[in-house]
């Protein structure tokens, strides 16, 4: 049986290199152009947020379960919940997709 074209099968090489590279700038960019900007996290903008509003609060009532050893940890930790939720992810949509083949086949 002969598998229908795609456009993406007959696409030039070309394409796909100027498809990286426009990701690559488009990651770059922001470091090139604010270059004396400041990063910081949504929990540093959240707690100023707060003292903003009300300076008076005390956020000391709530206090962390366990606090990981060092800063390394911590960002291993974070990049092994981001890797099992995009292994999550990919499992459903490719699960999804496999369950849509079927039924056409059928």
């Amino acid at each position: 049986m002969k598998r229908p074209n795609t456009p993406f099968q007959n696409a030039p090489v070309a394409l796909y290199l100027l498809s990286a590279v426009v990701v690559v700038v488009l990651i770059v960019l922001p470091f090139v152009v604010a270059s004396e900007a400041e990063f910081a996290g949504a929990d540093e903008a959240g707690s100023e947020a707060v003292v903003s509003i009300a300076p008076d609060y005390d956020p000391t009532w709530i206090q962390s379960i366990w606090e990981p050893p060092s800063g390394e940890t911590e960002s291993m930790l974070f990049a092994l919940q981001a890797a099992v939720g995009g292994i999550l992810i990919g499992y459903f949509f490719g699960y999804k997709r496999g369950q849509g083949r079927t039924v056409k086949r059928s």
